[in-house]
């Protein structure tokens, strides 16, 4: 249909260049006539382009855990920011990269955003798994967050070799760290994190669920993919507005 009343709008410009050139000088009724119709056809975009604005599915809501061993930011923030992320995804990397250090300055270190990290090891990434786990283990020594940054931030090299390299580069324990690999100590955990996403209905990374804490669930907007900081912060600010 718009094809149509574009195809229109041309011609009736086509015709108003046409009289303009023509021998016989276009009279004041012809010209009102055009114009008259070139009123008409725009008000028949303006009213195609409304339904399509109104046809915009609302954002999917979701409750989800609020509950979790390591937490970045205030315990009582009033926003929380549940990531559901895949160590060897490279959209994942870049909210990471791009979009994460502005959230923690605006929000966590303020805060007004409390951040959890749920792991989704997607099986088209045969190392999220390991990495995932190299991020937990180093949590044993309170080095979650830390590791988490160099895992994302040197994801072209996440094999178990380079990973034991990065909790070295961080202070850790070598052998305690190695013996909580070699263990798979937290596979049973980030399987059930990926089982419990699933449940969701998550299926990609990275997902985000943006909203606030009551009885040990967060509840709010669903996010899904490396979205630009203002997506966060118009979601966060929402949440913001009704404390």
């Amino acid at each position: 249909m718009k094809f149509w009343t574009t195809t229109l709008l041309c011609l009736c410009g086509a015709l108003l260049c046409a009289k303009a050139f023509a021998d016989e000088p276009m009279t004041k009724q012809q010209g009102e006539a055009i114009l008259s119709e070139l009123r008409e056809i725009r008000q028949l975009l303006a009213k195609q382009a409304a339904p399509t604005a109104a046809a915009r599915p609302a954002p999917r809501t979701l409750a989800v855990k609020a509950t979790a061993a390591h937490v970045l930011g205030k315990p009582d923030a009033p926003v929380t920011l549940v990531a559901f992320t895949d160590f060897q995804c490279p959209y994942c990397a870049r909210f990471e990269s791009t979009t994460f250090p502005e959230l923690k300055r605006k929000y966590i270190d303020t805060g007004k955003l409390r951040y959890i990290l749920r792991d989704v090891p997607l099986d088209l990434h045969p190392l999220a798994i390991n990495a995932a786990q190299s991020v937990r283990c180093a949590g044993d020594q309170h080095k979650f967050w830390e590791m988490k940054e160099l895992v994302f931030k040197n994801q072209n090299k996440i094999d178990t070799d380079s990973l034991a390299s990065y909790a070295h580069s961080l202070g850790l324990n070598d052998e305690q760290y190695r013996e909580c690999m070699a263990d798979n100590k937290y596979l049973a955990d980030i399987t059930a994190d990926s089982k419990y996403a699933q449940s969701l209905g998550i299926s990609g990374t990275p997902s985000f669920v943006v909203g606030a804490q009551k009885n040990g669930t967060v509840q709010g907007v669903l996010i899904v993919g490396a979205q630009p900081s203002g997506v966060f912060e118009d979601a966060i600010e929402k949440v913001l507005a009704k404390r």
